[in-house]
């Protein structure tokens, strides 16, 4: 493929993660023998800016093939770029538009004005593929600076939308109807990756302090403990103000950025990472945790996930506005809220006084991200843009696929080997909402479940004494699949998920990542007595996935894991989720499955109603790959039916290897739902096992 990255932004050498990441995609792209271009640009234009930008890249080994007409042309990681540095980068872009003819082009959000996202969707050939690496510059939703409708209307005419991490492309199909996705885009560096992290080493460092990356809590911090020395290296975001602030701290060092990331590390005894905005996923989170460095960072937006579950995620009060106006970064104004730092004041004291606590976060951080480097590659987004490269190109006007005002949107589901669903999905928008728009609703819905208690995650559970079982849903069901159920000793609780039954007006989870560390929030207040997790069909991979991540949180895990109607996770090994099936490919698997009831199959109404459950569950487990991990110290039994065409007696036994305790796998008379047929045989076996391992 042809692929050319239009980037409103320096290529290199630049520090900024988007930018670097950008380079690295590139790079990667090129060494599996793609022809990759990129066109860029040098902050400030002009004839004495381009002869600094000459000798940068002279002292970095890197000779310009051409310098004329106000453009930089060089060679680097078998990639041609084309560096604007005397003004008329969209014109560069053009005429290379026209000279290359790309087959893919990759615009990104360090274009927020999209002045070349404009001219990508104007070229006649080549698909447009947009790189969301930042909420901030996107012009919807509650994160964004600068809202704009137009800019909302070009975002959904590009061919294919990703996201850097599974916070943000769940923004963009949450808040403007834009079917992002997520794969990986922000790859890292070969080279050494030993452990930096030492208990003796010098500061306290942060890299880009600024207003929307928390330049006030680590001014505070320095405050705090004027005794320790902290460091700040200056970036996109640092403004002259933000310089005197710490020029007027005697404690706080300014160092300049460097290009290789493990030069600061290793002087680096714990990095803040104290983002006030949306943070996409933040590279030098991992850059750090890789090399052993422990770091504090805040809980928004998809830092989550480049933490991986290991200390600190701190709190913070997020911006929530911006003034109309940009400071002398070109940056939105940020309202920046008042600040408490007494749980960031509490974790710094424990990391840098107790030696064995540090050792114990340091190892935690560097086995997490040397697990997720292991299985990072740019092979995901490689098959991505050869997909996206056999559709047709979308053209200017309504983008396919969008449903007009009077037409409902087609629901898809990824099958698979998805078991069938059942019918105790969502209902019908509560009262007062039908009035909402789409946009409003899907908003509402989403504060209803930030702020949804423990305890509508499981209806049941201080329904009775002893030990708790929690049963997890197959794809589209709730807690009414397990309202019959009853074992002696056991407290049935269902868990019932957003998006159905009680909980229909809440948004339903997409990805399983942000789905299980959700549960294991919401299921600590009630792991004070013993308990075991069973799921059916897509209910055992959360099932399975949940008690992973209450391992990884140090928290109790079940005494017993009952796999039902599940493949082993390991069988999604390396697995590239697929396209998902037309509508009518859908409903006939169903039908084939007999995971829906005919009447609800033959009622457009009733499918409506039922279809948000089921088209957000079928994403859920339709774009699940397993992640490497020790295997469970638990007891587990798999249970199948023998005429089940979808899970066969080996996928069932494959459940061996995800424990270290004892296993058995158990066949019943019966399809795939098994277990409404023969629920009385399934209840005695579920006794029996629960007897033994508890």
């Amino acid at each position: 493929m042809r692929i050319l990255l239009a980037q409103n932004s320096l290529y290199y050498p630049a520090h900024g993660g988007g930018d670097k990441s950008n380079r690295l995609l590139m790079e990667a792209l090129a060494a599996r023998g793609h022809d990759c271009r990129a066109v860029a640009r040098i902050p400030v234009f002009g004839a004495v800016e381009e002869a600094r930008y000459v000798t940068d890249l002279a002292a970095r080994g890197v000779t310009p093939q051409s310098s004329e007409g106000g453009v930089v042309a060089f060679r680097r990681g078998d990639v041609d770029v084309h560096v604007v540095t005397g003004g008329g980068l969209r014109a560069c872009l053009k005429g290379q538009m026209e000279a290359f003819r790309p087959d893919v082009i990759l615009a990104s959000t360090d274009d927020p004005a999209q002045a070349l996202l404009t001219a990508a969707l104007g070229y006649p050939g080549g698909r447009v593929v947009y790189l969301a690496r930042a909420t901030l510059a996107l012009p919807f939703g509650p994160d964004c600076a600068i809202p704009s409708a137009e800019g909302t209307k070009r975002l959904r005419l590009a061919d294919r939308v990703v996201g850097v991490s599974e916070y943000v492309a769940r923004y963009m199909r949450d808040y403007g109807d834009i079917g992002a996705i997520h794969v990986p885009i922000s790859l890292l560096e070969e080279g050494d990756r030993s452990a930096l992290g030492r208990f003796d080493n010098t500061f306290v460092a942060m890299v880009n302090p600024c207003a929307v990356k928390g330049i006030a809590i680590f001014l505070a911090l320095a405050d705090a403990f004027p005794e320790a020395a902290f460091a700040a290296v200056p970036s996109w975001g640092t403004n002259p103000r933000d310089r005197a602030a710490l020029a007027g701290r005697p404690n706080v060092s300014v160092l300049d950025a460097v290009d290789d990331i493990g030069v600061l590390l290793a002087r680096t005894r714990v990095l803040l990472v104290p983002s006030l905005w949306a943070e996409a996923r933040s590279r030098v989170v991992l850059e750090a945790m890789l090399r052993g460095v422990p770091v504090m960072a805040s809980d928004v937006g998809g830092i989550p996930e480049a933490k991986m579950g290991v200390p600190y995620l701190l709190p913070v009060n997020p911006i929530e506005r911006y003034q109309l106006r940009l400071d002398e970064q070109m940056t939105p104004v940020a309202e920046v809220p008042q600040q408490d730092i007494a749980a960031w004041r509490e974790a710094l004291t424990r990391l840098l006084c107790d030696w064995r606590h540090y050792e114990e976060i340091s190892t935690a951080s560097r086995a997490a991200a040397l697990d997720y480097a292991a299985n990072l590659g740019v092979e995901p987004f490689e098959a991505l843009l050869e997909e996206t490269v056999r559709r047709p190109k979308r053209q200017w006007g309504r983008p396919p696929g969008l449903p007009s005002e009077n037409q409902q949107a087609a629901p898809f589901m990824g099958l698979d080997d998805l078991s069938p669903v059942g019918w105790q999905a969502g209902r019908p928008a509560p009262p007062g909402l039908e009035g909402l728009s789409p946009e409003r609703r899907r908003l509402f819905a989403l504060r209803l479940r930030k702020r949804a208690p423990a305890s509508a995650w499981f209806p049941r559970v201080d329904a009775a004494p002893g030990i708790r079982l929690f049963c997890f849903p197959h794809a589209g069901g709730g807690a009414g699949a397990f309202a019959a159920w009853r074992l002696e000793g056991i407290a049935v609780c269902p868990v019932r998920l957003p998006g159905r039954e009680s909980r229909s007006a809440e948004a339903p989870f997409e990805r399983m990542a942000p789905l299980v560390a959700a549960l294991a929030g919401a299921m600590e207040p009630y792991l004070d007595r013993p308990f075991a997790f069973f799921g059916h069909s897509m209910g055992a991979v959360v099932a399975f996935e949940a008690a992973r991540r209450l391992r990884r949180l140090g928290l109790p895990y079940p005494r017993l894991l009952a796999a039902s109607g599940a493949r082993a996770p390991q069988f999604r090994r390396g697995y590239t989720p697929p396209p998902a099936p037309s509508e009518a490919e859908f409903l006939e698997e169903l039908r084939r499955l007999e995971g829906l009831p005919p009447e609800a199959l033959d009622n457009p109404a009733l499918l409506r109603a039922l279809m948000p459950a089921l088209t957000a569950d079928a994403a859920l487990y339709r774009n699940y790959v397993y992640a490497e991990d020790d295997p469970l110290a638990l007891p587990i039994r798999a249970y199948g039916g023998s005429g089940d065409p979808n899970v066969r007696p080996e996928h069932l036994r494959g459940w061996a290897e995800q424990t270290v305790s004892s296993f058995a796998a158990r066949l019943f008379p019966g399809g795939h739902f098994f277990l409404h047929g023969g629920r009385t045989e399934v209840l005695a076996a579920l006794a029996a096992d629960l007897e033994e391992a508890c």
